[in-house]
């Protein structure tokens, strides 16, 4: 069970990465700036930077007479072979490399730099130090017993990994074995057929599992950034197998993977988009009120359609809403953020007009160097110094599908970061329509993740307060992914819940209830209650007006 913090903390993941990083990126120039201001705060103060270079150099001179001074922190799995701790040579390069990471943390914290610079400096210098780590070089431990036990091998395939990713992955380390899956195969494999395409999206509808099913349908709208999916892996986690076996109609969003031709989608374009296959569901189903759940940006998106339909007095369309990981409310701090100046804003659009998108590569750059260890460097020392195949998982095959997003969609989500318009009537405007979320009475389900790096639990509360209807707000005992990713069986599967919502969130966390389980099932319950009478299961899928076309998972899942 996970012991709850000391009163007046919030648990957050340990990370600089979030949302609002991917989506504005980072510029090479911001942090020269920072680097060059920290080079000519040293100069200007030279008594303090002095006094901890001599310090270090007294630190190492223990060190060197072998005293240990400092304990990796024990979650770093990086120094967890024993010869780090036990064998001379390597405990006192350890202890060399955390004195120097002490020191630097010391000297950024007494001088006199301002809040902002020193969060900037915090987030530069961790880059730094990540990258000089003793695991990754040669020498690390792990790789010498590679080296001797492959005869040299290692060093072979090592070298080969670090050509093909060269030449292939943009010099970045590949995280997952590439041919160990297909889409369709072993992916996304769940029986259905599109029965419904627009230029931006086909509509999936499923075939039932069930003896028999609910009235009301379930539509799916995954993130613009990513594959639809995420909601198909391996029938075990699959979400969408979940609810079918349960009684659920369930029809599925896959986005269009754009490219320069469709610059000009943005926010609105999606919205209606989304609005032609919402009545294509009703049309299908012959139900006049459907279930929406969106993940991450498809939040979003299902958010802005229902602000419209709200607008137009056609709310009552929508029988519930469920948002997973989903930000409302953008404001998001984090010391990554401090470099999104207007500039670099301005700057970021200006790239993906020029481009015509925001390439999916690009954004999971961002998100692997805000989580070096986990998403770069530990890659580094499984592909190249071990030279080892890189794994076979599921979740980082579809993780680096990589989507694009269109220039005018790229626009609108940093103007949603920079202006945080959906806390405020009107303001945000969508097909034409303002948008006033207090006045979208439609109960909602909420999920977030206690240790999501990319939309902060704390965030996606907050978003939860700004929706008008009824709203349930669960908090998952993992990250991004894996809180949607929650199947009943899962060992590890637990949540918090408070039925009462607060408007602050540490009120809320610190009165919840830990249950030990899957929020699926309780999200299963709730779903059913929203979703009418149940009937004999119709197996034919599509209708004369929408009928069937091609199986699932369609063509533009395909799309690279």
């Amino acid at each position: 069970m996970r012991e709850k913090q000391i009163p007046g903390t919030l648990p957050v993941p340990a990370a600089f990465m979030n949302a609002q990083n991917a989506i504005v990126g980072l510029r090479g120039k911001d942090l020269f700036s920072t680097v060059r201001n920290l080079a000519l705060h040293g100069l200007r103060h030279p008594v303090h930077s002095a006094r901890h270079m001599l310090a270090f150099g007294g630190q190492v001179g223990r060190v060197l007479l072998g005293d240990t001074l400092h304990q990796p922190n024990p979650q770093d799995s990086r120094f967890a072979d024993p010869s780090w701790q036990h064998n001379p040579f390597y405990r006192r390069g350890l202890q060399v490399y955390l004195t120097w990471q002490k020191q630097l943390g010391a000297w950024i914290e007494e001088s006199d730099l301002s809040d902002d610079d020193r969060a900037r400096a915090r987030f530069v210098l961790a880059q730094l130090s990540d990258a000089l780590a003793p695991t990754n070089s040669l020498l690390n431990p792990l790789a010498v017993k590679e080296l001797f036990n492959t005869g040299g091998f290692s060093l072979i395939k090592g070298l080969s990994h670090l050509v093909d990713d060269l030449l292939h992955n943009d010099g970045m380390p590949s995280q997952v074995s590439k041919h160990a899956f297909e889409i369709g195969r072993n992916l996304a494999n769940t029986p259905g057929a599109v029965v419904f395409r627009n230029e931006l999206l086909e509509l999936i509808q499923y075939k039932p599992m069930s003896e028999k099913q609910y009235l009301r349908p379930l539509l799916v709208v995954p993130p613009q950034i990513n594959k639809y999916y995420i909601f198909d892996l391996a029938p075990d986690k699959s979400f969408v197998q979940y609810a079918l076996k349960n009684g659920l109609q369930v029809f599925m969003v896959s986005w269009r993977n754009p490219d320069a031709r469709h610059r000009e989608w943005g926010l609105s374009t999606y919205v209606q988009a989304l609005e032609e296959a919402f009545e294509a569901c009703r049309a299908i189903t012959g139900s006049k009120e459907v279930n929406l759940v969106g993940a991450c940006a498809g939040g979003l998106t299902n958010a802005a359609l229902q602000g419209h339909l709200q607008a137009r007095r056609q709310l009552r369309k929508v029988s519930s809403a469920t948002y997973l990981v989903s930000l409302l409310d953008s404001q998001v701090d984090s010391p990554a953020a401090l470099f999104a100046d207007e500039q670099t804003l301005e700057a970021a659009k200006r790239r993906s007009y020029q481009a015509g998108v925001l390439d999916g590569k690009d954004m999971a750059k961002v998100f692997a160097w805000m989580r070096p260890n986990d998403l770069v460097w530990n890659y580094f020392v499984n592909n190249y110094l071990l030279g080892r195949e890189p794994p076979a998982f599921d979740i980082l095959y579809w993780n680096n599908d990589n989507t694009r997003l269109p220039a005018a969609l790229h626009g609108d989500m940093l103007d949603f970061f920079k202006h945080n318009p959906l806390t405020r009537s009107g303001g945000l405007e969508i097909c034409g329509t303002p948008i006033d979320l207090q006045k979208v009475t439609v109960d909602s389900f909420n999920v977030a993740g206690i240790n999501d790096h990319i939309t902060p639990w704390d965030a996606v509360y907050r978003s939860a307060l700004l929706l008008g209807g009824d709203s349930r707000f669960v908090l998952s005992n993992s990250g991004h992914i894996q809180s949607i990713l929650n199947p009943p069986g899962n060992p590890k599967a637990n949540y918090y819940e408070n039925g009462k919502l607060t408007s602050d969130p540490r009120a809320w966390y610190y009165d919840a209830k830990h249950v030990q389980g899957s929020w699926w099932s309780q999200w299963l319950g709730w779903i059913q209650e929203r979703s009418g009478e149940q009937r004999e299961t119709i197996m034919a899928l599509g209708n004369q007006d929408y009928p069937a076309m091609e199986a699932a998972p369609g063509t533009y899942v395909h799309v690279r």
